[in-house]
């Protein structure tokens, strides 16, 4: 049945993902799932009152932290091997705010399975597509609501979220060290813009900006003033 359908349909064939792109996706979901378990630890060692019960949660925090370092020089191994990888990966921890951690999620998660690609469509990767695709591959464009005359607020929504999450702590590390950042967040509070809406503005900027860098193939380099 599905072979009358591509033959109908006429698809185009799609190259198998090699074992090595399988493989990163593994270990970043390994990653996610242990960070998760480090928040989870972290929660509980705020409320437990029996010191042993507190010293097994340290002691998790602690084998969390090993396994997290463990995976993360895997994936580090494995896109140095990888030339295209390895020059998107210089790019990427190149622009101010953005670390290892983060660039790992910014090249991996967009080759990650998504529900909303449909048969016969390829991936999209940081890089080869507009800044506003970008944005909404991050789930970071604003969104109208409109129906008729009634005009509603604008919000972000789909995407993925777990891109849009590692995007939040660099956007506030270049709010905090980024002069023009800072000056383009301050502007938006002082237009009655809540922090969020702020916040997300910058996250926005920044997978915009990773974007056009890989796609001329450039790192980041500082504006002269």
């Amino acid at each position: 049945m599905l072979a009358k359908m591509g033959a109908v349909l006429d698809l185009p064939a799609q190259e198998p993902k090699s074992e090595s792109i399988n493989i990163l996706r593994e270990l970043l979901t390994a990653r996610r799932a242990l960070t998760k378990d480090n928040a989870a630890a972290k929660t509980r060692s705020q409320t437990t009152l029996h010191a042993v019960l507190k010293m097994q949660i340290r002691a998790r925090q602690k084998q969390i932290a090993l396994q997290i370092k463990q995976i993360d020089k895997i994936i580090a191994k494995m896109i140095d091997g990888n030339e295209e990888l390895s020059r998107k990966f210089e790019i990427l921890i190149s622009i101010p705010g953005i670390g290892q951690a983060t660039a790992f999620s910014m090249l991996i998660v967009p080759l990650m399975i998504c529900k909303q690609i449909t048969v016969g469509q390829r991936m999209p990767e940081l890089g080869t597509m507009t800044g506003k695709q970008a944005a909404s591959l991050a789930g970071l464009a604003p969104i109208s609501r409109q129906s008729g005359k009634w005009q509603g607020k604008e919000r972000i929504q789909g995407g993925r979220a777990f891109f849009r999450r590692a995007m939040y702590m660099p956007a506030l590390c270049i709010i905090r060290h980024n002069l023009s950042s800072k000056q383009k967040y301050d502007q938006m509070i002082k237009r009655g813009k809540p922090p969020k809406v702020a916040i997300t503005a910058i996250m926005r900027k920044l997978v915009v900006l990773a974007n056009v860098l890989l796609r001329d193939d450039r790192k980041w380099t500082e504006k002269p003033t």
